[in-house]
């Protein structure tokens, strides 16, 4: 990067181009239960240390014409009969994607090591592409544009999407350095498809599993209690809310040297933020 007093922009991060072209290849060429989390981890942290990168799951190759965005990919044409809490019901490709684009949000943004970026609407679900007039499209003005009005409305489900990336932004900005604290491994197992791993005092522990619910899962994780501070499951954030976030968490005993059990009821397709309290 050029510095400033050199005549240049001074900005000094990469762009993690890889992280949006690996989401849309997994949401293509994958079914959810072959989601492999240890190898999702490793594409969102796959990088130099020393360099600072700015990761975003959704880019102008999404957003734009000639692709789909997550979330269309995710629920198609069901985003135009039944995003309306009101009338036209849920449907399962509604729930899922709702679900799918909370928790692959949280975990690009929660494994930053230099910035976070939202792009043109994704951090509501915009239903529709980018496509400027052009010849192909008779110079059409009909999709060259956001509809920003449609995460204003409450009658409909894209705002519990805006909601979520609200807070999930606010948690992050609001631990001093995070972007470059250590990420610590300390869940990954395959055949469950639960991830969990830790930075600073925060814990993240996802479940990816389209079908498998958890009772009293085990993680081995630094001794102390802990208590949910976001979750995707939450009512507020279009989720089924199927935990009590009110509830804190003690660790139990293990042979494992400085560490110990701390045992969640982790829902199918979900993912939730604890901080270690002491």
């Amino acid at each position: 990067a050029c510095k400033i007093e050199d005549g240049g922009m001074g900005f000094d991060f990469r762009l993690a181009m890889g992280i949006p072209d690996f989401w849309i290849k997994i949401i293509k060429e994958k079914e959810d239960q072959d989601w492999h989390v240890g190898h999702i981890l490793f594409e969102l942290t796959n990088r130099r240390a020393e360099e600072k990168m700015i990761s975003y799951a959704e880019s102008h190759d999404q957003a734009l014409v000639g692709d789909k965005t997550i979330i269309f990919r995710l629920i198609d044409k069901d985003m135009y009969w039944h995003m309306s809490k009101i009338e036209g019901g849920t449907t399962y490709a509604v729930d899922r994607g709702l679900a799918l684009h909370k928790m692959i949000r949280l975990i690009t943004a929660s494994t930053i090591n230099g910035g976070y970026l939202n792009f043109m609407g994704n951090e509501f679900g915009h239903p529709e592409w980018i496509d400027f007039p052009r010849e192909g499209n008779g110079w059409s003005y009909k999709y060259a544009r956001r509809q920003w009005n449609l995460v204003d409305n409450h009658d409909l489900k894209y705002h519990f999407l805006g909601d979520f990336d609200r807070e999930m932004i606010e948690l992050i900005k609001d631990v001093k350095g995070f972007e470059a604290s250590d990420i610590i491994y300390l869940w990954d197992n395959q055949s469950d498809q639960i991830l969990a791993y830790q930075r600073k005092d925060l814990l993240f522990v996802y479940n990816f599993s389209p079908t498998q619910s958890y009772t009293d899962y085990g993680i081995l994780v630094p001794k102390g209690t802990y208590k949910a501070i976001l979750n995707t499951d939450s009512t507020d954030f279009g989720g089924f809310g199927q935990t009590d976030d009110s509830i804190v968490h003690f660790t139990q005993k293990s042979h494992e040297k400085g560490k110990e059990w701390l045992k969640l009821y982790l829902p199918a397709r979900s993912a939730v933020v604890l901080r270690k309290q002491k």
